[in-house]
C-alpha cells in the first residue's frame, strides 16, 4: 500500500498519533484526520499547510516544547526525536559553532521566552547561527509570525517523511 492509501485507511487513533510526531497540536493532526481522503499528496499536503496556518499562539508554543534546541541532540526516542536528529543532522558539530550555538540558544530564550526554531533542514551551523542572529532582532510580532512559518515548514516536512516511509513488517 503506498503511502498515500495508508494516510487515508490508517485507524484515526493511529494517524493521529503519528501525525502528532509531525506536529504536536492535536487541532493540526484533528484537521488532517478529518480531511481524508485525500485524492492526492498534493491535496493532503494542502490540507496539513491550511490547518497549520490556522495554529494559535498557545497551539505553536504547545508544538515547540516539543523540539530540542538547535545544535542539541534529541535525548528521546521515537520516530519525532528520530526526524529532529535527521533535520539536524547538517550542523556542525565543531567546538566553535557548538559554542556560538549555545549561547545564541541563551539569548534567544532570555530575548522570547521559547526555544529557538528554524527548518533546519539543509542548512549548516553557520546559517543556522546567522538566521538565528538576524531574528533576534526582530520583535516579538514578528518573531511569533516567522516561527509560526518555520514550524509550518517543519510539519509539512515531516509529514511528506511520513507518508514516504517505508512501513516495517
Amino acid at each position: 500500500m503506498d503511502g498515500l492509501a495508508r494516510i487515508n485507511n490508517e485507524e484515526s487513533g493511529a494517524l493521529t498519533t503519528a501525525l502528532l510526531a509531525c506536529c504536536d497540536v492535536p487541532a493540526w493532526a484533528a484537521a488532517v484526520v478529518a480531511g481524508r481522503p485525500y485524492a492526492s499528496l498534493a491535496d493532503l499536503m494542502a490540507e496539513a499547510d491550511a490547518a497549520a496556518r490556522r495554529l494559535s499562539p498557545e497551539e505553536v508554543g504547545r508544538a515547540l516544547a516539543a523540539h530540542p534546541r538547535i545544535g542539541e541532540r534529541a535525548n528521546r526516542s521515537g520516530t519525532e526525536a528520530g526526524w529532529s536528529r535527521q533535520e539536524q543532522s547538517t550542523v556542525s558539530r565543531d567546538e566553535r559553532t557548538q559554542q556560538e550555538l549555545l549561547q545564541g540558544n541563551h539569548a534567544y530564550e532570555e530575548r522570547f521566552g521559547r526555544v529557538f526554531l528554524v527548518c533546519a533542514t539543509g542548512l549548516g551551523g553557520d546559517e543556522i547561527l546567522a538566521s538565528l542572529r538576524e531574528r533576534l532582532g526582530n520583535d516579538d510580532a514578528t518573531e511569533e509570525a516567522v516561527v509560526a512559518e518555520e514550524l509550518r515548514k517543519i510539519a509539512l516536512l515531516r509529514l511528506r517523511k511520513l507518508v514516504e516511509e517505508v512501513p516495517t513488517p
